[in-house]
């Protein structure tokens, strides 16, 4: 049990939040919730230990092992993936390696009875009964399952971390705490950067496998069905409800019902009684009564309603001509690096307005077939565009690639044309960049930030085929149902690359699945796939860790 008393943080005036309570049980599985800057991640790192409040403490019993993943991670790139992830048992190693010298150490002396051979026996006796007493583990097996669940494949073990990319070592770092099999797993956005079957693959783990849980995600559907419990960080304080996502969203508004009406019938009170006082101010025969009614007004706390986030992105795609009957026409596509097959003989076709997904595990090959598309890249085959295809795309990295330098008016301002430009600033405020916002260095944005600024770009000219990879990543829950209704309502042509489930639900209408060179076409929707290849996909990617 970890129990978290009093916390409170303050910085330069403010208050973040203060006097939080509240107890982590074995087996709880929380969702930490709360509108951007409530501080859900400052207060998850105070628990993890990386950070410390005003005032406050958190206490858990000796030997407790708290994981923390953050969002952004500085991994060492000294070390292979095997390497890396074998690190979970360094503690067990280290002790191994110290039982082994000092039994060599044993070996080569004859000061039997000195006070330092009994020193070194008592030191051998006690990391001996902890190191025997822990479960007999084939750690290389449980690090190979780990790795695997996660996306990597065999021939990644031996290479070096310095060959992946930031999301890919975000793995290696959540399998090395998946391993551990901590008192307490802290998850900061885990499920950025993965695929659909590795989120499915982490979610069995969580909820089967792992003790008790706190996560921060707007991934609605993850959060769903991992936690049994929500806490949800709003004016400084803290509500804790026993109930998942879902449900919270209906006791929070029930909450605000209660709390409207008790506001409203507490400020007709005070209105009662301001108009009792202003009435017989100054009337011998009431002046104990008003003086009463002043005393009882002045000691009156108020009631708060719980505020609500109202901002949020408005958007809508601008209309574009007509394309052609079929956007995208593939013929016997093959992608080849070196000696690497990525996919081959891959034939498909996206007919207009058609919204299709491409789902696979990373690395199957759905952002290459995009760069395809786009002819960004070499393939052997056709892959043409139709008549008339005016592209949207939005890279994986999109938001990355922003330049840090530029202002948030610069960067919309450099790429508009003709009469937009004059309505950038009006733009810019559908996405939420309002006032003083605009002269913001790019640089010190928050991801999400990042990506609607990127979303903007997008939409600076009118196209009728979006290709969109990874849009949601950073983007918190109200701004993914915003880009979702627009995309139910884009009138074009949409191949939609995502591991969100809830975001995809109901968009998509076909799924190409990218799977071992192939690409195979399904004529359903990803509702339907999804749920056909869960029980599959977990019993394919070998769960018993």
């Amino acid at each position: 049990m970890i129990t978290v008393d009093g916390l409170a943080v303050e910085f330069s005036g403010t208050t973040l939040f203060s006097d939080v309570s509240f107890v982590i049980n074995p087996n709880d599985k929380i969702a930490l919730m709360g509108k951007n800057g409530a501080g859900k991640s400052t207060m998850m790192k105070i628990v993890a230990g990386v950070q410390k409040g005003t005032r406050g403490k958190v206490s858990c019993p000796k030997d407790t092992v708290i994981a923390y993943l953050p969002q952004h991670l500085l991994t060492e790139d000294n070390a292979t993936v095997f390497e890396e992830a074998s690190k979970a048992f360094s503690h067990i190693f280290k002790m191994r390696d110290e039982i082994d010298a000092l039994n060599k150490a044993l070996e080569t002396r004859t000061d039997y009875e000195s006070d330092e051979y009994m020193s070194i026996i008592e030191k051998v006796s006690d990391l001996g009964e902890k190191f025997y007493a822990l479960e007999d583990v084939n750690y290389d097996a449980e690090v190979e399952k780990a790795l695997k669940g996660l996306g990597f494949r065999q021939e990644d073990f031996e290479r070096l971390t310095s060959e992946f990319s930031g999301g890919w070592r975000m793995r290696i770092e959540l399998a090395k705490i998946l391993l551990q099999k901590p008192d307490l797993i802290l998850l900061d956005e885990p499920t950025n950067h993965i695929d659909i079957e590795s989120v499915i693959w982490l979610e069995d783990f969580l909820v089967n496998k792992a003790n008790a849980v706190m996560v921060i995600s707007h991934d609605r559907a993850f959060i769903d069905n991992i936690t049994n419990r929500t806490i949800e960080v709003t004016m400084g304080r803290i509500y804790d409800y026993k109930a998942k996502y879902t449900h919270y969203l209906q006791l929070r508004e029930e909450r605000r019902s209660h709390q409207i009406k008790a506001y409203q019938e507490q400020q007709k009170f005070i209105a009662d009684n301001r108009a009792f006082i202003e009435r017989f101010k100054g009337t011998f025969s009431k002046t104990n009564q008003v003086a009463s009614r002043e005393r009882m007004l002045e000691k009156l706390e108020i009631i708060e309603i719980d505020e609500i986030d109202n901002s949020a992105l408005k958007l809508r795609f601008p209309k574009a001509q007509r394309s052609g009957d079929y956007p995208i026409i593939v013929e016997e596509l093959t992608k080849k690096y070196d000696n690497h097959t990525v996919f081959e003989n891959a034939n498909f076709s996206i007919a207009r307005g058609e919204k299709v997904s491409f789902v696979g595990r990373n690395g199957e090959g759905k952002s290459t077939m995009i760069k395809s598309i786009l002819g960004e890249i070499d393939f052997e085959g056709k892959c043409n565009l139709g008549h008339n295809v005016q592209v949207g795309y939005f890279a994986q990295n999109q938001a990355a690639l922003l330049d840090p330098d530029l202002t948030i008016f610069q960067t919309v301002d450099e790429v508009a044309k003709g009469d937009i430009r004059t309505q950038i600033k009006n733009i810019l405020g559908r996405f939420m960049f309002k006032g003083d916002d605009i002269d913001k260095k790019v640089g010190v944005l928050s991801g999400g930030e990042k990506t609607r600024l990127a979303m903007v770009k997008l939409l600076l000219e009118p196209v009728n085929l979006l290709i969109l990879d990874e849009p949601t990543n950073h983007l918190d829950l109200k701004s993914k149902d915003v880009l979702k209704e627009a995309l139910l309502e884009f009138d074009g042509t949409l191949v939609l690359v995502s591991h969100d489930r809830d975001f995809l639900q109901g968009l998509s209408q076909k799924v190409f699945e990218f799977k071992e060179r192939r690409v195979i076409e399904h004529f359903e929707t990803i509702d339907a796939f999804l749920e056909r290849n869960r029980i599959k996909s977990i019993k394919e990617m070998d769960l018993n860790v």
